[in-house]
């Protein structure tokens, strides 16, 4: 049985600080879809070590749901950052879509948590529990990543509809926070204004 060659994992063309786009075109590495998709591949990453947080703090039973929705977040992040990797309006066609089915089906989830939780009465700090220290810096690579879609042309559909699901999944990411407080009995860490 002949083996597939290993394709170089390095290639050497980044080297002068160019990368490619998925449409072929290249680009310097500052670029802003640089920028932009990179701070989607970071969240994506954060949600892995929040995903691996969560199987050490709480039982199987109580995970199935959850570990179910980041990896599907998971996945259309990866739609994103293909999205956000392509200026090429024919290309762009052809790759995977976000839709208002994605937002709704975001905001169903934010509902569910939130309707166990208590009335938000303080601002809250990120700490307290791993897991959810884990959820607030998704969060913020979130909000980071959404302000770098603002940057970009954000008046074409795919931008703007990535810019719609990085808004929602910042909200998604702070329920979430507040959801493993509720479930691990942890107090949640409060703002002090005087401290």
């Amino acid at each position: 049985m002949s083996q597939i060659p290993k394709a170089n994992i390095y290639t050497k063309r980044g080297d002068l600080g160019a990368t490619s786009l998925v449409d072929g075109s290249s680009v310097s590495k500052h670029h802003p879809r640089v920028q932009a998709y990179g701070d989607v591949d970071e969240l994506n990453s954060a949600i892995g070590a929040l995903r691996d947080s969560l199987n050490s703090h709480f039982k199987p039973s109580e995970l199935t749901d959850l570990q179910n929705t980041l990896f599907k977040i998971q996945n259309h992040l990866f739609n994103v950052g293909s999205l956000l990797a392509c200026e090429n309006p024919e290309i762009l066609k052809k790759l995977p879509s976000l839709d208002a089915t994605h937002f709704d089906w975001l905001e169903k989830e934010i509902d569910w948590l939130n309707s166990h939780l208590p009335k938000l009465q303080a601002f809250i700090l990120p700490g307290g529990h791993p897991s959810s220290s884990w959820a607030h810096l998704c969060r913020t690579i979130c909000r980071r990543s959404e302000r770098n879609v603002v940057g970009l042309d954000t008046s074409e559909k795919p931008n703007s509809d990535c810019l719609i699901y990085l808004n929602r999944l910042s909200d998604y990411f702070f329920t979430l926070a507040r959801y493993i407080h509720l479930k691990s009995n942890t107090p949640e860490v409060l703002w002090d204004s005087k401290a």
